[in-house]
């Protein structure tokens, strides 16, 4: 059953988000990938997301600064952060940015699925 939710995926390793992105269309949400945050942010606007699934660590704008810049313009799109680094700071300044989870890659499909599905039931009520 198609789960009807449109997710941004953001991600600058090419292979890595063309995966995830073609994992999600497979569990039947939409997705779109994004080489940058500045390149999801240069095309808002064209298409709406319930959800952002975002890499912390990227060239130029950090998954971080995304959901700082996010808030700021009073955007409410959950975002879900991911990560290849095993910092115990990172969970912590996530939270403390406004992010809905927090995942390690490698990470478990059925974790980011968990971690959507709660993001955009949170936003919804």
């Amino acid at each position: 059953m198609p789960r009807e939710f449109e997710i941004a995926v953001i991600d600058d390793d090419p292979s890595f988000r063309v995966a995830l992105v073609e994992s999600l269309a497979s569990l039947g949400y939409g997705a779109g990938g994004y080489s940058s945050a500045e390149d999801y942010l240069s095309s808002a606007g064209e298409k709406v997301f319930d959800c952002i699934v975002a890499d912390i660590h990227m060239h130029g704008m950090s998954g971080f600064d995304l959901v700082q810049r996010l808030g700021a313009q009073g955007v409410a799109t959950p975002v879900v952060l991911i990560t290849a680094r095993s910092e115990a700071y990172l969970a912590i300044r996530a939270s403390t940015v406004g992010a809905v989870c927090l995942l390690r890659k490698p990470f478990r499909t059925s974790d980011l699925v968990n971690c959507i599905e709660a993001a955009v039931r949170r936003s919804t009520e």
